[in-house]
């Protein structure tokens, strides 16, 4: 004799309060946790066959940073790193070379304002390359921040396509720019060695500022990034933010200037 399967429900819907629960012990929880969604679950589907009716909630709040599923999803995270690569430099002639040119056209452009019209010190440094060295991580932080933030907005299509880790689309703009980093880092150490200055032990600290640099805008473009699309009104005051920090920091004249 075929034994009896309990039903899920008599209307023909119910809900398991754990994977693998039976039928009636969810239905008997789902009704004692929340009884306005159990009622209208039986209520909605009267002619469903009686089969349990699964209801996925959040296990907690807040954001987690899972590192394991983000490892799962390294291959995507590399492939949308090459293309945010490949898309900076697509139909330009000099490609990677901008890498450079941004900045050197930058600190020659200080060197003739605050050293050569206003007189600025550089603390016993020759001022073009004091204004190298200080250009090289700000530009990469704010080529990092701005790319994360309008991130999410540029990949809507794929977000709505399918699943994963949604933190791999700032985190890719972000790594995009460690390649820019370290082609415009390469040239600095160049302009060290022609100027004739010896390179210290303290190039071994560069690898904890990279980190700290990269860090900070991996943080603030994952936060902005959210709010951004949401605020459109985020992606546009930006810039002039970026631009102003960069005139109220001390990175084109000296900390001793700053009041």
């Amino acid at each position: 004799m075929k034994p009896e399967t309990p039903t899920a429900s008599s209307n023909g819907a119910a809900a398991l309060a754990t994977p693998g629960a039976p039928p009636q012990e969810a239905k008997d929880s789902l009704a004692a946790r929340k009884p306005e969604l159990h009622r209208e679950a039986c209520s909605s589907f009267p002619d469903l066959p009686d089969r349990p009716l699964y209801i996925h909630e959040p296990t907690g709040t807040g954001v987690r940073l899972n590192l394991r599923e983000l490892w799962v999803y390294r291959e995507l995270l590399f492939f949308l790193m090459v293309r945010d690569i490949k898309l900076r430099y697509k139909q330009t002639i000099l490609g990677a070379a901008w890498t450079v040119l941004q900045p050197l056209a930058t600190m020659v452009l200080f060197t003739l304002i605050f050293s050569k019209l206003m007189g600025v010190h550089s603390d016993g440094v020759p001022y073009p390359l004091f204004a190298f060295a200080g250009l090289v991580p700000w530009l990469f932080f704010s080529k990092a921040l701005a790319s994360s933030v309008n991130s999410l907005v540029g990949s809507t299509n794929l977000i709505t396509k399918v699943y994963f880790p949604r933190m791999i689309i700032p985190l890719a703009a972000v790594a995009a720019g460690l390649v820019d980093l370290a082609v415009a880092f390469v040239f600095l150490l160049g302009l060290v060695l022609c100027y004739g200055l010896p390179l210290t032990s303290h190039l071994l600290l560069v690898p904890f500022l990279v980190l700290w640099i990269t860090l900070l805008a991996l943080a603030a473009g994952v936060g902005l990034s959210a709010l951004n699309a949401r605020y459109r009104d985020i992606g546009a005051l930006l810039p002039f933010v970026l631009q102003v920090g960069m005139f109220a920091t001390p990175i084109i004249y000296p900390a001793d200037l700053v009041p």
